[in-house]
């Protein structure tokens, strides 16, 4: 099993679509349905045996969750904030710019 390249609260951009997100969670290798995998063209198709990644995702026009494997995936070093809305819930944000995990103990 691969060490996941991402961590939890990077930012990171994909590396064939224009979007970029906030990495909220890691699976170790491919953990999604049949019915997903399928749905990506072969040609394009990563393969299972690599992290994929949960991202709070947004492009030009809107903000939603996808899932990433790490082949296709590369570090965002624009330090542009991301304004996808449930950030928040997620993250606190530090002055430099980098998102943090809240503590599971606040409320």
């Amino acid at each position: 099993m691969k060490t996941a390249k991402f961590s939890i609260g990077q930012v990171v951009r994909h590396r064939l679509f224009p979007f970029r997100g906030v990495i909220f969670d890691v699976d170790p290798e491919f953990n999604n349905t049949e019915e997903w995998y399928e749905s990506i063209p072969e040609a394009v198709r990563p393969r299972r045996d690599q992290p994929f990644y949960h991202l709070l995702a947004e492009n030009a026009e809107t903000e939603y969750i996808a899932y990433v494997s790490e082949q296709n995936l590369l570090e965002d070093s624009s330090g542009d904030p991301v304004r996808h809305p449930q950030i928040h819930e997620f993250f606190d944000k530090d002055q430099d710019g980098s998102y943090h995990p809240k503590s599971r103990l606040q409320n």
